[in-house]
């Protein structure tokens, strides 16, 4: 049996992540294996493809957790895409003090990772942008 969370539980632990996340989180999306954890540095094997700044219209990153569902504000996209590659994972990054404090997968429209975009081939000087990114917690 999965472990299942109750709701305000739930809601604290997407809260926590909008806290830790700070004012003006970056997503950055990068090529490569992805580390073995978000506590682990990123390697030479992997390239920054492109950052986006997280919205701050109603918290610092994300609205509150409700029914263990956090969804990120506004996402502004990277006008100009740092370099070329296949997007493989990404971070949210705390712009303030640098630190990772999530990590997941991406993959293209279809391929269930934990950030989806509509191509995982990006072009150096694209536009690179999301539409939409929520994350759920516990069983939600």
């Amino acid at each position: 049996m999965a472990l299942s969370f109750d709701t305000t539980l739930r809601n604290n632990r997407a809260d926590e992540i909008t806290a830790s996340a700070g004012t003006s989180a970056v997503l950055r999306i990068y090529s490569g294996t992805a580390p073995a954890n978000v506590g682990t540095a990123t390697g030479g094997g992997n390239t920054l493809l492109a950052e986006l700044t997280c919205g701050t219209a109603l918290a610092p990153a994300a609205s509150t957790g409700v029914g263990g569902v956090l969804t990120l504000n506004a996402i502004t996209q990277d006008s100009s895409a740092n370099a070329t590659g296949t997007a493989t994972f990404f971070r949210i990054i705390n712009s303030t003090n640098g630190t990772a404090i999530v990590q997941g997968t991406v993959t293209a429209t279809g391929g269930g990772g934990d950030l989806t975009l509509n191509t995982t081939s990006i072009s150096s000087g694209a536009a690179v942008s999301i539409t939409s990114f929520v994350i759920t917690e516990g069983n939600a």
